[in-house]
């Protein structure tokens, strides 16, 4: 059994998100990593949401559980590679969203 300190280890070894290539989050072009991660989610068997879902998952567990070790140049890599990750699924990148006001009036 896994000790408590390793969880993440294990859960990329088990996880159902997807099968990942070895240095993909290494790469320092955005549009590199995204590109791996929709073929790596495209391809995976061990998938279960949508391979829109499961790499944007991935890529944000990776973001999360490196946290404060990560260096600002390498957390700006990883964040443009969510915005390259969307593009490459034909989805709007963050912050471009249109979002309409609830309960409010037309005029």
């Amino acid at each position: 059994m896994p000790t408590t300190r390793r969880w993440s280890k294990h859960v990329n070894e088990t996880s159902n998100a997807l099968d990942i290539e070895s240095g993909t989050f290494a790469k320092n072009d955005p549009k590199a990593i995204a590109r791996a991660l929709k073929r790596d989610a495209e391809r995976s068997n061990r998938r279960k949401s949508s391979p829109y879902r499961s790499a944007m998952s991935m890529l944000t567990f990776f973001i999360n559980r490196a946290g404060r070790n990560l260096p600002a140049k390498r957390l700006r890599t990883l964040e443009a590679a969510k915005d390259e990750l969307r593009r490459e699924f034909g989805r709007e990148p963050a912050g471009r969203r249109v979002t309409k006001k609830k309960g409010g009036t037309s005029r």
